[in-house]
């Protein structure tokens, strides 16, 4: 990446999870440092956060997928398969990525999930920055291919590429055919992430340490923002620090390091100009 122009791209996942997540976004843009959210279509509060977004024209929004550890949109009748005994997609993603890989029917149901998730996106009017999924599970060669072939009937132009500096040796090839793939889509995608490892813990100093050592090219930071509250928003998220992070979002210290780097900022169609 020497010598390429910076680009940041500072995005909120789970939007829609909870309207404590929705006040946190839409604080984070109006008063701070926050680009871009990945909305997830079928959560509970993703009327909500459409709401806000339709009045927050700067705000970038993309369609955060959700096949793991989340709720479905397909009517539950036709992607049985893919849900637990609780009508939800579980969080075994191992298991899952086994059974997407060898069983048609469970191929076929999930391209049905991930249409209508698609198709629930489009319905909202918003302009699709961006596609990514929960937990990265793009990673996997199925729901890839799945999502590039369904997702170009819906105007997909960019991906997140979720390679970040400190990556496992293991992850690195799944990364590199992830982003072989998105180049002879025509799919374009960050250059980088930061915030896998510190998931739940971009706070100031995870944010200032960072910024202070960004590669060239384009990145993009993302985390977890979300006001206070007395219960977890999810399983996965009991160790999350969702309000150091939006203070983080909305620090001085923070804006002025990105001031600092002289990088184009925005969403993914501003800062890789489709």
């Amino acid at each position: 990446m020497a010598g390429k122009p910076r680009g940041l791209i500072v995005t909120a996942d789970d939007f829609g999870l909870h309207r404590r997540v929705n006040l946190a976004v839409e604080q984070a843009h109006r008063h701070g440092v926050l680009t871009a959210a990945s909305l997830m279509i079928g959560a509970p509060a993703a009327d909500d956060a459409v709401a806000r977004a339709r009045a927050l024209p700067a705000l970038r929004v993309g369609l955060h997928l959700v096949l793991a550890d989340g709720d479905a949109v397909a009517p539950r009748a036709g992607i049985a398969a893919l849900l637990d005994k609780d009508g939800r997609f579980g969080d075994n993603m191992v298991r899952d990525g086994v059974r997407f890989f060898f069983l048609p029917h469970v191929r076929k149901q999930l391209a049905r999930e991930i249409r209508a998730q698609f198709e629930a996106f489009a319905r909202t009017g918003l302009t699709l920055d961006h596609v990514n999924t929960h937990k990265h599970f793009h990673v996997h060669p199925t729901v890839l291919g799945l999502i590039l072939e369904i997702g170009r009937e819906y105007g997909m132009r960019a991906m997140r590429l979720p390679f970040e500096a400190s990556a496992p040796v293991w992850l690195r090839p799944w990364i590199s055919q992830v982003r072989a793939r998105l180049d002879r889509a025509g799919i374009v995608h960050n250059d980088y992430v930061v915030g896998i490892a510190n998931s739940g813990r971009m706070d100031e100093a995870a944010w200032l340490a960072a910024l202070g050592d960004l590669p060239d090219g384009v990145g993009e930071i993302y985390c977890h923002p979300a006001l206070a509250g007395d219960q977890v928003l999810s399983r996965g998220m009991r160790k999350y620090r969702h309000g150091e992070e939006l203070q983080a979002l909305l620090s001085p210290r923070v804006a002025e390091g990105i001031r600092g780097l002289g990088a184009r900022v925005g969403g993914f169609g501003d800062v890789l100009k489709f």
